[in-house]
Parts: structure tokens; sequence; C-alpha cells
């Protein structure tokens, strides 16, 4: 009992400081911060096991569990567990976003867009860093920020923090490189209720 309150504890302080960052408006010095208070609770290896967060089965190459939202769907906290072989293309989230690594590393490739985004369903990106991501590290995103996401080598289980809920997001940017055009993002797995 008292692990399950001092995890619930803790991810109590982790919406307070992000709140404390990203109130009235994101800026990067702020999320750095919310990035480090992420990779903090992702350090708690334990709270984040197989056990209460299974892994996707079969074909499946992700699960999403939803670990807290506030009741306006703001500061949604989200537990992904993906396997080798998960790509997630290139794309925005029009909120910003704090990852950080309870095991395993995940890739992301950083993208600048270099048109102005006038003529609807066409965009031009040039990548601009990889960053892996393993434990003890994390990345932080603005709104308009694009990343793509790739699971290369091992199983990873990764803290994402928004400042709305996935599920509350109708205007993200998914970009085609091949052919220079973007489209509106689904939102892919179903998200699962965490504990």
């Amino acid at each position: 009992m008292s692990t399950n309150n001092g995890k619930q504890n803790a991810i109590n302080a982790f919406i307070t400081l992000a709140k404390q960052h990203t109130t009235p408006e994101p800026n990067r010095k702020g999320l750095e911060s919310v990035r480090e208070g992420l990779i903090k609770l992702a350090a708690n290896k334990s709270w984040w096991s197989e056990a209460d967060y299974p892994a996707p089965e079969g074909e499946e190459l992700q699960a999403r569990y939803l670990i807290h939202s506030e009741p306006d769907n703001s500061f949604a906290l989200y537990l992904n567990v993906m396997k080798p072989g998960k790509k997630i293309v290139p794309h925005n989230h029009t909120t910003w976003a704090c990852i950080a690594a309870v095991e395993g590393t995940e890739s992301n490739y950083l993208y600048d867009r270099t048109d102005d985004g006038s003529i609807s369903g066409k965009a031009n990106l040039i990548q601009t860093a990889i960053k892996s991501i393993g434990p003890g590290e994390g990345i932080a995103l603005m709104p308009d920020d694009i990343h793509a996401v790739r699971i290369e080598d091992s199983q990873i289980r990764h803290l994402h923090m928004y400042g709305k809920a996935l599920e509350t997001l109708t205007e993200r940017l998914a970009f085609d490189m091949e052919n220079n055009t973007c489209k509106t993002m689904d939102i892919g797995v179903k998200t699962r209720q965490g504990n």
C-alpha cells in the first residue's frame, strides 16, 4: 500500500511541477524543468512494471496506458510500452510534450519544417538531429516541434507527458517526407487505463 501511496504522491508532485513550469504558456526553459521531473518519476522502475502495464501482445507493437489526466483533459501522463519495429512517422503535437525513459532506448528523429505552411497538405522537412533516449534521459518538445520515433533494439517503457490529452488533439499533423505532404494524424493505438 505504501508503494502505491508513494507512486501517487510522486505523480501528484510531478503534475504540480508541470503546472508551475508551463502556465500560462510553455517555454523551453520551463519544459526543461518538466523533463527533469519526468526523468525522476521514470527512475522508479518498479512503478511501471510488466505486471501492472503488460507489453503489447501478438502482432501489436504498442500499448499506451493513461496514468493521469486532469478533469479538463490537460496535463496527461501516459506510459508507452513499445516493441522493436514500432515506427511513428514525423509529427507535431500542437501541445507541449516531454518524454523520459523507464527502460529501453527510443530513437527520436528531430526535424525543422522549411516551408511556410501556406499550401494545405504540403510540407517540406529537413532532419536536424537524432536523440537516443534511454534510462536517465528525456526530451522536451514545444507544440510545433516535429519528431519521429523508432524502436530499434529492445522493448521500451517510456513516460510521455502532454499539456493536453492525446485523445483531444485533433490538429496534429503527420508528415510524409517522401512526398512532401502532411495530413491530420490519428491517435494510433487505443489508450488503455493505467493504475
